[in-house]
């Protein structure tokens, strides 16, 4: 098999943009196992689901010896999800991995087979990017699915009763099970991480 997927920094998404890369349907969603799944006999090897994927979770093999390096490589990986997290909460995000449109909240947060937290923002809702919070310190070592959605209007806020921006929605099974709401910068560190673990825990 020349695809190998390093789950360990993969969200494991139906929206996975290595599925819609794939030209032969090689690449693609088990809905059984609700997991990214390759087909062996349908794979070409021509690279596409690995340009396409923005953190670099897939890779492939040309040959055996290229495959067996791969998978020692993804063996050795000490990463999760959460360790690729630079943005910071409430500002315009640095990495556009992690931000969605509006229309891609329910396969990417509701369809998550993994605890997920989105974060609604505008322009107007950035405090300052120097001193807000890293996102990858709000959830270090945690294995949730992270993304950001930019406010184009308000319907996202008002189905989950959002009173103000910036805003952690918190997710397990298609489930609204938190929510922590407003600006919290780096002096409020410990009472934005409390609120965080209450409701992962």
């Amino acid at each position: 098999m020349p695809v190998l997927v390093n789950f360990k920094i993969c969200d494991n998404s139906r929206d996975c943009s290595g599925i819609e890369a794939c030209p032969t349907g090689a690449f693609y969603w088990d809905e059984d196992n609700k997991t990214i799944a390759v087909d062996d006999s349908k794979c070409s090897a021509c690279g596409g689901c690995e340009k396409s994927c923005p953190v670099g979770a897939i890779r492939v093999a040309k040959n055996s010896k290229e495959y067996s390096r791969i998978k020692k490589e993804i063996d050795a990986d000490t990463r999760k999800v959460s360790d690729l997290f630079i943005d910071r909460y409430g500002a315009e995000p640095k990495d556009p991995a992690f931000l969605i449109s509006q229309d891609k909240f329910d396969i990417q947060i509701l369809e998550s087979v993994k605890m997920s937290v989105v974060e609604l923002f505008d322009n107007d809702s950035i405090m300052c990017l120097l001193y807000s919070i890293p996102i990858s310190v709000l959830f270090e070592g945690m294995d949730i699915k992270y993304r950001k959605i930019r406010m184009k209007d308000d319907s996202l806020l008002g189905r989950y009763d959002v009173g103000k921006l910036p805003c952690l929605l918190f997710f397990r099974d298609g489930k609204i099970v938190g929510k922590i709401e407003g600006y919290f910068g780096i002096e409020k560190k410990k009472e934005i991480l409390s609120k965080v673990t209450e409701i992962i825990s």
